[in-house]
């Protein structure tokens, strides 16, 4: 799935180069907790999360993911986009919950886990 219709699916306002919306993402993941991610997460091509500090790019970083969207309206500041932009990781901001994200995601085709 391209960006761009993740975007379009979640509502999403992009907060960094439009550009990076021709990418394609294979798989997601949803959490709050950044440790869990570096622990548990393998091969997703994006994160959702409601947590805005730089942890949350650094970690998207390490795991080589395209894109962050952040989720229940949540924005970050200019020096996170900054890193994000320095890292080549799109970042969208998206007004549903966390859980209804994730749903409304795999209900249009992206899984968790990559090809299943």
């Amino acid at each position: 799935m391209k960006l761009s219709q993740v975007r379009d699916i979640l509502n999403a306002r992009v907060l960094t180069d439009p550009a990076g919306l021709d990418q394609e993402v294979l798989s997601a993941c949803a959490s709050d907790f950044m440790s869990d991610v570096l622990a548990y997460v393998k091969n997703q091509g994006m994160l959702l999360t409601g947590l805005v500090n730089p942890q949350v790019i650094r970690t998207a970083d390490m795991m080589d993911m395209k894109c962050v969207c952040f989720v229940r309206g949540k924005n970050p500041d200019e020096s996170l986009l900054a890193l994000a932009r320095d890292r080549d990781i799109t970042v969208m901001s998206c007004p549903v919950r966390m859980y209804d994200a994730c749903g409304l995601l795999y209900t249009a085709g992206l899984n968790g886990e990559g090809e299943l």
